[in-house]
């Protein structure tokens, strides 16, 4: 009976510990335990490392869509691989990749912040929701892509020109204000954001109820699988959300390039 009444006496934390505050709590996790900024930095440098690991593949995608929109035959990614290499080297795969660290780490510490604020807003009765997960990752791509579309646009000039086309950011900025004017670095940017709005609402509600599920079936072992899980997770919804909005792709990359096209083609 004495253990009985102890345990009914000690149920509340508080208890324990008089100053346990629940309330402060739950307001140190609304962002997962990190601050604005924290994310903001994590966001930035994560976009970095993504688009900087994967620009040579970047490069040869930019590539085969431009010149599926000549009057030639599609052609291999080793087609067009082999093209880069044997006419202008290995430096050809990293062309534009200055403007792409410009836009990506702006981007993506956008992005992030501004997923993780709306995140907190919106699911602030029910943290589960998977509405409230996917608005956010829309909210934050909306966002984001105002950030990132100028610089991919430019990005992808430098992809598919050579040296006597453009000869760096700054000179392919200039000319496309002069000859284009400014309306130019959005010309795809509706596009953009129609492509990566239901990618960005899949992936994010796929990645909290994965977290959540995860947390769920083995809440101490998570830390251990935290890593496995995630990136194959991370791995299949990315490839879901790039086999659907591919086409789209296609369609920006031409509306951003448009101008080069006549170089490539003709």
């Amino acid at each position: 009976m004495a253990t009985d009444a102890a345990a009914t006496k000690y149920q509340n934390p508080a208890d324990f510990r008089p100053d346990f505050h629940p309330e402060k709590i739950s307001s140190a996790t609304s962002y997962d335990g990190l601050h604005f900024w924290q994310y903001m930095i994590s966001g930035s440098i994560a976009g970095l490392v993504e688009h900087m690991a994967m620009f040579p593949v970047d490069t040869v995608k930019t590539h085969m869509q431009a010149i599926g929109s000549c009057p030639i035959k599609s052609v291999s990614v080793t087609h067009v691989l082999n093209s880069l290499l044997k006419s202008e080297g290995p430096a050809a795969l990293y062309r534009g990749i200055a403007a792409m660290a410009l836009g990506a780490g702006p981007a993506h510490a956008v992005h992030f912040s501004f997923y993780e604020v709306c995140k907190k807003h919106l699911s602030r009765d029910n943290p589960d929701s998977s509405i409230a997960h996917a608005v956010s990752g829309v909210c934050a791509t909306v966002a984001s892509d105002a950030v990132f579309t100028p610089m991919d646009m430019v990005k992808q000039r430098l992809q598919l020109g050579s040296d006597s086309v453009y000869k760096g950011v700054w000179d392919c900025v200039k000319r496309v204000v002069r000859e284009e004017g400014f309306g130019a670095f959005y010309a795809s940017y509706r596009t953009t954001v129609l492509m990566n709005a239901p990618f960005t609402a899949v992936y994010f509600t796929t990645y909290e109820a994965a977290k959540k599920g995860l947390m769920e079936i083995s809440p101490d072992s998570v830390n251990d699988e935290r890593w496995v899980v995630h990136a194959t997770a991370g791995a299949a919804a990315g490839a879901l959300g790039a086999a659907v909005t591919t086409p789209l792709d296609v369609v920006k990359t031409q509306l951003q390039c448009q101008v080069l096209f006549f170089l490539l083609c003709f």
